[in-house]
C-alpha cells in the first residue's frame, strides 16, 4: 500500500490541476465511510470535465482499501474509480499513472473487480449496479461497455432510440 506519510501526497495534483492532498478526506472516509460529504470532496477534487490527475490516482488504492472493509461497498467508490480509468484511458491531456502508484493503483483495481462481482450478487440500485458494472467491464478492458454502464438508464435509452430508430 501507499505510504500515507510519504511527502509526494503533499504535491499531488487532483482534477483542477492544482494541489489537492486527499490524505484529510481520505482519513475521513475511514471513519464516515457513508458520508455523502467526504464522497462529494473526492467528486469534486479528483475529477473534473474529463480531467485527473495523480492525486486522483493516488487516492484509488485508499479508497479501495477502506472500501474492502463495507459490504456492498458504497456505489461512489466504483463509480469515482471508473471516471478516474475512463479519463486516464481516454484523454491525452490527463497525466499517467506516476511509477510510484502505479502498482498500488494496479492493485488496487484487480481487488475492486473482485468487490464489485461481490456486490454485484446482491445490490439491485441502478445507480450501483450501473457503477460496479463499469469497474467490470474497464478490468476486462472493453472501454465503450464501461462508458456505456456509466450512462443513466434515461441516457442510454436515448441512444437507442437513437441507433434502432424508435
Amino acid at each position: 500500500m501507499l505510504d500515507i506519510n510519504d511527502e509526494r501526497w503533499s504535491n499531488l495534483q487532483g482534477g483542477y490541476k492544482v494541489v489537492y492532498d486527499p490524505r484529510p478526506a481520505l482519513r475521513a472516509l475511514a471513519l464516515r465511510y457513508d458520508d455523502k460529504s467526504v464522497w462529494d470532496e473526492f467528486w469534486e477534487e479528483l475529477h473534473h470535465q474529463g480531467d485527473v490527475g495523480d492525486a486522483s490516482y493516488a487516492a484509488i488504492p485508499e479508497i479501495v482499501r477502506i472500501s474492502t472493509e463495507h459490504v456492498p461497498a458504497n456505489w461512489a467508490a466504483y463509480g469515482l474509480a471508473a471516471v478516474i480509468e475512463e479519463a486516464r484511458r481516454t484523454d491525452e491531456r490527463n497525466p499517467p499513472i506516476p511509477d510510484w502508484i502505479e502498482p498500488h493503483y494496479n492493485t488496487a483495481w484487480r481487488t475492486l473487480f473482485h468487490l464489485a462481482l461481490r456486490d454485484l450478487e446482491t445490490e439491485t440500485d441502478e445507480t450501483f449496479l450501473s457503477q460496479a458494472l463499469a469497474v467490470v467491464a474497464l478490468h476486462r478492458g472493453m472501454l465503450g461497455l464501461a462508458r456505456m454502464t456509466m450512462c443513466t438508464e434515461d441516457e442510454r435509452e436515448e441512444m437507442l432510440k437513437a441507433y434502432w430508430g424508435s
